[in-house]
């Protein structure tokens, strides 16, 4: 409590003593005079140095950043050259031998493996005395040349006849009565003529066929150039869809001599490749089409249907004029068999016998005929492009006889 009043009274006294202060009088201070100034200073002149501002050192600017620079245009590519263009060199197509004549010209070939005419049957018939022991053995000589049983007893009858008639044991004389026999038996009266002509606006078609290995494919390109060789227009038809490389082997054959192939890929139906390549010989306007064919054998009645069928499905487009049926002549009779069956199935109209040049007998060639009532077209007497030769009635007989 005694501080409270202790707090309150000291500003009141202080304010008292403030009062009583001002009621006195109040002196008025002495102002001293200024200084005189000194005659020898001389106000000095204050050099005020100039005010620099300091430099603000301005921010360096911030580098520009670099111009991207400039794409470097594409260059201009320079035109190519034009190829140059490489003409290849014409391919010089072959020229077949002329097709007439050639089965003279080959006789040598096909005399080479027939002396059981030429020379056994020569000898015998040339002898002084003719018993009915050399009549046999003529026999069995004729029977050795696949001519077949019952042409081999006419034949002998008929020499008996002419012998005892005659009476000759000239060579020459006895030669020329076999000829006549041979081309007898051989029947000259046979159209052995190859249907190539174009009928109606298109073109004459030949199918080639026969078993496997009878040298279908070769016999298509040879007698194709026999047909080219006749100033034919030829296209082929690859209709061997089964055997590998068949088409491509037709193909060379055919730029040989100038000749189209039209073929499909392996394993194709083969009555759609004759079918297009008919269609194609028609847009062409060519003079023959040979359709080649695979080998078949002839007891497997599903494949001969088949080959039935391609002949069918062909003759949509134009008639079939020829079935040309391949027949290995080695084979002797047993190509008799096969003949037989290809002949009921297509209805073949010609036989092409190959390999004559080798250890065949010239006989098979009337027991074939004998038995089919079908003509030997063609024969083949070599390896060569060439040696395929339309068959001539006399010219065979005369090699066949030739020593």
């Amino acid at each position: 409590m005694e501080l409270l009043i202790i707090a309150f009274l000291v500003p009141v006294l202080v304010g008292a003593g403030a009062v009583v202060t001002l009621d006195r009088p109040v002196d008025e201070p002495k102002v001293a005079p200024p200084p005189k100034p000194r005659p020898d200073l001389t106000a000095a002149t204050v050099l005020t140095p100039p005010v620099t501002e300091p430099k603000v050192a301005e921010p360096e600017a911030e580098p520009l950043p670099e111009p991207a620079p400039e794409p470097e245009p594409e260059p201009v590519p320079e035109p190519e050259p034009e190829p140059e263009v490489i003409e290849e060199p014409a391919v010089e197509l072959e020229k077949p031998a002329p097709a007439a004549g050639r089965l003279a010209r080959l006789r040598a070939r096909l005399a080479k493996s027939n002396n059981v005419f030429s020379k056994g049957l020569l000898a015998l018939l040339s002898q002084d005395d003719i018993d009915d022991d050399v009549w046999d053995e003529i026999e069995e000589t004729l029977l050795m040349s696949d001519l077949g049983t019952d042409p081999a007893l006419e034949l002998v009858d008929r020499l008996k006849e002419r012998v005892t008639v005659e009476g000759t044991r000239d060579p020459d004389a006895v030669r020329d009565m076999l000829r006549e026999e041979l081309i007898t038996m051989v029947d000259p009266s046979m159209d052995r003529r190859l249907a190539a002509t174009r009928k109606n606006g298109k073109p004459a078609v030949m199918m080639v066929v026969g078993v496997n290995g009878v040298g279908k494919t070769t016999t298509v390109g040879k007698l194709g150039r026999v047909l080219v060789a006749e100033d034919r227009e030829v296209l082929f038809g690859a209709a061997d869809t089964f055997r590998a490389a068949a088409a491509e082997q037709l193909t060379t054959w055919g730029e040989r001599v100038g000749v189209e192939t039209v073929s499909s890929e392996e394993g194709a139906d083969p009555a759609s490749v004759a079918f297009s390549a008919i269609e194609t010989g028609i847009e062409q306007e060519v003079d023959v089409v040979l359709v080649d064919t695979a080998g078949r054998l002839h007891s497997k009645a599903n494949l001969m249907d088949e080959l039935g069928k391609v002949k069918r499905v062909a003759e949509k487009q134009a008639p079939v004029d020829e079935v040309l049926l391949v027949i290995d002549a080695t084979t002797g009779q047993n190509g008799l068999a096969q003949a037989k069956v290809f002949t009921e199935a297509v209805d073949v109209t010609g036989i092409v016998l190959t390999k004559l040049d080798g250890t065949a007998k010239g006989g098979i060639v009337v027991a074939i005929q004998r038995q089919l009532g079908v003509p030997v077209k063609l024969i083949g007497l070599g390896e060569g492009a060439d040696d395929l030769a339309p068959f001539e009635t006399e010219a065979f007989v005369d090699a066949l006889l030739a020593s």
